[in-house]
């Protein structure tokens, strides 16, 4: 083994991948003169830096818990659904996750609503953003069963740990007191802190109807309304269009 062979085995060794992979090239490439010992040393650190950026926002992407794997590129903006592109766009650098805000989508069924919330959260983890994914109604139930066996806070400060909670489905059916009590709780422990995506087939006017016990659901709204972005889609199905032409 060469001095060269045994620099790539202890950089693989520190899991320093991205810089024995650019060394390694390097050398099978052969280093040309014009990379002054300056030069070389960014490009290495350079490679490891990126290397370990994409395997973070791999990991990031794998526990968000997607249900669509979504790219903010891939958003159609030729389709008619009033989709403003300067308001989209403006949601590009992640200011919205920075400052706070929760990001309202609502919409008819099939129009793509869950795509650009999962586009939105896929872009935030390419920021370096945690995130999770979860139905509305399942989080919720989950959140019921945890009060009965005492792990009630545990899963509200997991839910917390989250820059970006997502959640679908929002109003899809009507909230008990217990539902109602969660939500509040987790919203409770968000406002201000972190950033929230409603996406909801129900325009934000029926929300307070559909959350019931006009008290709670006042201190709920309260919550989500103010501050927030609107992203309010409307227009032909997406998905009965795709399946149309096919």
């Amino acid at each position: 083994m060469n001095h060269n062979q045994a620099t790539i085995l202890k950089m693989t060794d520190m899991r320093m991948h991205g810089m024995a992979r650019a060394f390694k090239t390097l050398l099978e490439a052969g280093i040309q003169p014009q990379f002054t010992l300056d030069e070389l040393l960014a490009h290495l650190v350079d490679a490891e830096w990126d290397d370990r950026n994409f395997r973070k926002q791999e990991r990031l992407r794998k526990s968000a818990n997607f249900r669509y794997q979504a790219s903010f590129e891939e958003l159609d903006f030729t389709i008619k659904r009033n989709m403003d592109k300067n308001q989209i766009l403006r949601l590009s650098d992640c200011g919205w996750v920075k400052a706070h805000h929760d990001v309202l989508i609502t919409g008819p069924t099939g129009i793509g609503k869950s795509f650009f919330g999962s586009a939105l959260g896929n872009l935030a983890c390419d920021h370096g953003f945690k995130v999770y994914y979860q139905l509305t109604g399942r989080l919720l139930g989950l959140l019921k069963e945890a009060k009965k066996d005492g792990t009630y806070l545990k899963i509200l400060a997991k839910i917390l740990k989250n820059d970006v909670l997502i959640l679908e489905d929002f109003g899809l059916s009507s909230f008990d007191e217990g539902s109602r009590l969660a939500l509040l709780d987790i919203l409770e422990d968000r406002h201000g802190r972190k950033s929230t995506i409603f996406i909801s087939q129900l325009p934000v006017v029926n929300w307070h109807g559909i959350i019931g016990d006009s008290t709670i659901a006042d201190a709920i709204m309260d919550r989500i309304v103010y501050g927030s972005l609107r992203i309010e889609l409307n227009g032909e199905s997406v998905r009965k269009k795709m399946y149309k032409n096919k």
